[in-house]
């Protein structure tokens, strides 16, 4: 008989992760334990899969607001700032917010509207219509923002985003000016010190607000892309994918992750004989329907993994088949005609038509996913995730 299970994620349960700990050797003996735990056998292209939590927290990689402010006093002079662009969140921005204030004098902070990058909303489309706003055009100051709107909360958190970001700043001992709008280049008639929040489009408004006149431009990936004072530091990505650890310190993503997922992979290899794919994965890459929430609020899916994983599925669309090229057959004919078709597909099937409908992204990305959806990000315990058959087709035995 044929096997019946396809692809399986497990999350796996680990100790708590301080500082200075060998992730390592805990993720690996981690697995080693759940497969004798769980009855399961290690197989060749399993996957490993770590939180970016564990592997930064190993490599005590924070940096405090103190450290923040230094860092944005240095690289943007300490008086007039816009930050401008930055997503809704009080994980993920709010002490950022407090590290950049206590770095300034003023803070022109300017938000995007309806909603930020990762769609928390700060209005509806609908409120927009009524009021005859054009968000690509239109800029508003704040008096004009809760004239037209109030004080609107987010829908899940319950928190008026613009009233919190407001204080934040002023407690912070700094002038707060807040405006609204899509364009990068409307904070240069504020100030021309601006650092740019955004994640996935930074480089684009970096290369507009130089082009329109900006005397200092940094993004968030240029915030502690060096230590300050021996603090933690990311030199690819600065600020972008940090987490609040306390309300005066930042976790930040994790750095120099390869060699450790190549390690992983060396070490259950020599335990098991078995080749195991190996990654760290951050936010996984997918949009709520309901919140209209993206979860990327990470830089990338998976900031290191090894190399089994490079690449997009290169698979074939069964149910086209079963309509289009097998519609005559049915029953055990229909079965083994594609499981012969499977076997001889080309190894590039972009373009062609039986793909049509499988998912086109690229499978860090996917799995990235599978995991974050697996792992959750509450107190399941479960940082590590095992998952096997993801590289089986409808022909494996």
């Amino acid at each position: 008989m044929s096997r019946m299970i396809g692809t399986v994620s497990r999350g796996v349960r680990a100790p708590i992760i301080r500082s200075g700990d060998d992730i390592v050797k805990i993720v690996t003996e981690s697995v080693l334990e759940a497969s004798k735990d769980a009855n399961f056998e290690i197989q060749n292209r399993d996957i490993i899969a770590m939180t970016e939590a564990i592997v930064a927290r190993a490599q005590g990689n924070y940096a405090s607001v103190n450290d923040i402010a230094e860092d944005v006093r240095a690289k943007l002079g300490g008086e007039d700032i816009g930050v401008i662009l930055p997503i809704l969140s009080r994980n993920r921005f709010a002490i950022c917010l407090r590290g950049i204030a206590m770095g300034a004098k003023k803070v022109v902070l300017m938000l995007s509207y309806p909603s930020d990058e990762v769609g928390n909303h700060l209005v509806s489309l609908d409120a927009l219509d009524e009021k005859g706003i054009d968000p690509y055009r239109d800029v508003l100051d704040l008096k004009k923002y809760r004239e037209l709107f109030g004080y609107e909360k987010h829908t899940f958190t319950g928190v008026d985003y613009v009233e919190y970001y407001e204080k934040l700043i002023t407690d912070c001992g700094a002038e707060a000016e807040i405006i609204f709008a899509n364009d990068p280049r409307a904070v240069l008639n504020y100030t021309k010190n601006v650092i740019t929040c955004d994640i996935h489009s930074r480089a684009r408004s970096k290369r507009l607000l130089k082009a329109a006149g900006a005397e200092r431009v940094f993004g968030l990936d240029e915030i502690m892309n060096a230590p300050v004072n021996g603090s933690g530091y990311n030199a690819d990505y600065g600020l972008l994918g940090s987490n609040k650890a306390t309300e005066d310190q930042v976790k930040l993503f994790p750095r120099d992750c390869q060699p450790i997922v190549d390690a992983i992979q060396k070490n259950i290899l020599d335990a098991t004989g078995k080749l195991v794919e190996v990654m760290v994965y951050g936010d996984g890459a997918f949009k709520d329907p309901v919140g209209k929430i993206w979860e990327l609020a990470d830089p990338v899916v998976s900031p290191a993994y090894t190399s089994g994983l490079e690449g997009t599925p290169n698979e074939l669309k069964l149910k086209y088949l079963a309509d289009n090229d097998f519609a005559n057959l049915s029953g055990e004919a229909l079965k083994d005609a594609i499981k012969e078709r499977i076997k001889s597909k080309d190894d590039n099937l972009v373009g062609k038509m039986s793909s049509e409908g499988t998912t086109p992204r690229r499978l860090t990305d996917l799995i990235g996913s599978l995991c974050d959806l697996t792992s959750g990000s509450g107190d399941k315990g479960t940082p590590i995730v095992y998952i096997q058959g993801y590289f089986d087709n409808y022909t494996t035995e």
